[in-house]
């Protein structure tokens, strides 16, 4: 029954979703209408919401642009291939590559969400190399399902604000929040362990359990997945061919790089960022490389999977501006959204309805910290109004946001991109995990 429903969802997604750039362009038209509606706002003014938010994501599509490249170029240097080969020969059957990879990606994404999306995919890919007979759509599904756990973790936006404390916090939460919020009360609070411990031993066992029979198996050929090998050198080279062949210029940027990589983290601790994480797999992958030819091979052949992030993530900047916009009232549809959770709402389902609000907005504004912008004035004041635990509230809010990422291509890009697949490869795999952890998130937040 298992392997139908899955085989079923599969199915379904292959043939109703469309190309991630088509389902941005729904997602808006379906948030410019509904917008007019609930809101009251006309066609002009939404509008305006639409194009006042449409580049405000440049800097981070190009933050994740690097997110891909970086560590698509990283993965290909000589040493870190031998590395994750040497990783991946611990799995020895196709549930065991699912599984380990479904393991791994968790714990990186809850360290970090931007080294998670890189490292599971990756080695996702090193594992279709050397294990036969695993189905590379749930190999890089599983890889992707790691995710999910992003927002309870140390690099989860709404908990590091909560952290933080201050006048932003007091403003954003419409003076719900005043003091700083400490890590020990959200994300290592015992109900976010809890739920995140019985994520990540239980998640591999349900990815494992799709895997589809022998004769249903869509394996990928290894050498696809294989880059071109770098150019020999000639003999005749001329001086810039002789500088691009050298190691010198390498080393000397790679070690000046490097100076301040070791620098960041003996002054700030393991605190990483996305800036952080793309500096120094930059910078090693040019060591790593050994000359400037070399590196500028593998970065030309990993910005090729960078295409849809460039093109889709200001169509849903614009889709945020949309759903954030107000009218003259202050009415916004996201507001919409989350006061009619609020509305239906006691003490004891607000933390449930608090995270299904999060999931419904989260498709539409698929950012942690615009996630927080939207729903904290909303949730937090109703939720100290019913006697509910700030932290609980706010972590209702993250899960909310991280779990309907499962359904939602935005995040997915990166990966698709290292592994050459496209969203329908992928999706119907993940509502299987998206319906599994819902139940687990829901009741983790109501009940513990």
């Amino acid at each position: 029954m298992f392997k139908k429903l899955t085989k079923f969802c599969v199915g379904l997604v292959q043939r109703y979703l469309p190309d991630p750039f088509l389902f941005a362009v729904i997602l808006t038209l379906l948030v410019l209408g509904l917008g007019m509606v609930t809101t009251d706002q006309g066609f002009m003014p939404m509008i305006n919401h639409w194009s006042n938010g449409f580049w405000k994501l440049l800097a981070f599509s190009m933050q994740m642009s690097l997110v891909l490249v970086t560590g698509h170029t990283l993965a290909n240097a000589p040493l870190i291939k031998k590395g994750l080969k040497s990783l991946a020969r611990v799995a020895k059957t196709p549930t065991q590559a699912i599984m380990a990879v479904t393991f791994v990606s968790t714990i990186a994404c809850w360290i970090n969400w931007g080294f998670g999306l890189v490292v599971g995919a990756l080695y996702a890919r090193q594992l279709a190399r050397e294990v036969k007979g695993v189905d590379y759509r749930l190999l890089i599904a599983s890889a992707y399902s790691g995710f999910l756990v992003w927002h309870s973790g140390i690099s989860g936006s709404v908990p590091l604000k909560l952290a933080t404390g201050g006048a932003d916090l007091a403003k954003v939460t419409n003076g719900a929040v005043t003091e700083a919020v400490a890590t020990s009360q959200t994300i290592f609070s015992s109900f976010n362990l809890v739920i995140f411990g019985l994520i990540l031993f239980t998640m591999p066992l349900v990815n494992k359990a799709m895997h589809p029979s022998k004769d249903e198996v869509i394996a990928i050929d290894p050498k696809l997945l294989e880059e071109e090998e770098a150019a020999t050198m000639e003999k005749d080279m001329t001086p810039a061919d002789k500088m691009e062949n050298s190691p010198i210029l390498s080393v000397l940027i790679g070690l000046m790089g490097m100076s301040y990589v070791v620098y960041y983290f003996g002054t700030n601790g393991f605190k990483l960022n996305l800036n952080i994480v793309n500096f120094l797999f930059l910078f090693v992958g040019i060591l790593l490389h050994g000359t400037p030819r070399r590196f500028l091979d593998a970065v030309t052949n990993g910005a090729k999977g960078t295409a849809g992030i460039i093109l889709q993530f200001p169509f849903y900047a614009g889709i945020m501006g949309m759903m954030v916009g107000a009218s003259a009232e202050g009415v916004s549809f996201a507001g919409v959204i989350s006061n009619w959770f609020v509305n239906i709402s006691t003490a004891t389902t607000f933390p449930l309805f608090t995270f299904l609000s999060a999931g419904i907005v989260n498709f539409f504004v698929p950012s942690g910290g615009g996630q927080w912008a939207v729903q904290a004035p909303i949730m937090m004041p109703a939720g100290a109004a019913l006697g509910v635990d700030t932290a609980k509230t706010a972590m209702a809010i993250a899960w909310g946001d991280a779990w309907t990422n499962m359904i939602q291509p935005f995040w997915a890009l990166p990966a698709l991109g290292i592994a050459g697949l496209g969203a329908r490869d992928i999706m119907g795999f993940c509502i299987i995990d998206l319906i599994y952890t819902g139940l687990i998130i829901a009741v983790g937040l109501m009940f513990l």
